[in-house]
């Protein structure tokens, strides 16, 4: 399934109310950036995990909803994060398949920060379900 970064504001608009900027969209991989805002961080100034994780999660569910069929819709039912490094700037999700069925999808997420380092990792699998009639 192919979709538009707008489309994904009007499906899930707490992606735009975070404020993060969708750069690619593929089957392959999703990658969205989250810039640097001072309401968005935590103590010692870098971004609150709570963003981080908000960031990940809305890059694996397009990343998700791109191996599923048309009219299937994503729903995170497990997420497990790894924060290794504080993000003291804007941060870039990138997060890919790692393993698809017609139900359920496992994607990878790795954020890193504006120098490339990877600060936080997470693994999410997401179920694809058929939104009730």
């Amino acid at each position: 399934m192919t979709m538009t970064a707008d489309e994904v504001y009007a499906a899930a608009p707490f992606v735009r109310t975070l404020g993060v900027e969708l750069d690619t969209i593929g089957p392959q991989e999703v990658v969205g950036r989250l810039p640097f805002e001072h309401g968005l961080s935590t103590v010692g100034g870098g971004l609150h995990g709570g963003a981080l994780m908000g960031l990940a999660d809305g890059v694996a569910a397009v990343c998700a909803a791109a191996q599923g069929e048309p009219g299937t819709l994503p729903a995170t039912v497990d997420s497990t994060t790894h924060f290794l490094r504080p993000v003291a700037g804007p941060a870039t999700a990138t997060a890919t398949p790692v393993r698809a069925s017609g139900r359920q999808v496992l994607v990878e997420v790795r954020v890193t920060d504006e120098s490339g380092e990877l600060c936080v990792h997470v693994l999410q699998t997401v179920r694809l379900v058929r939104p009730a009639a």
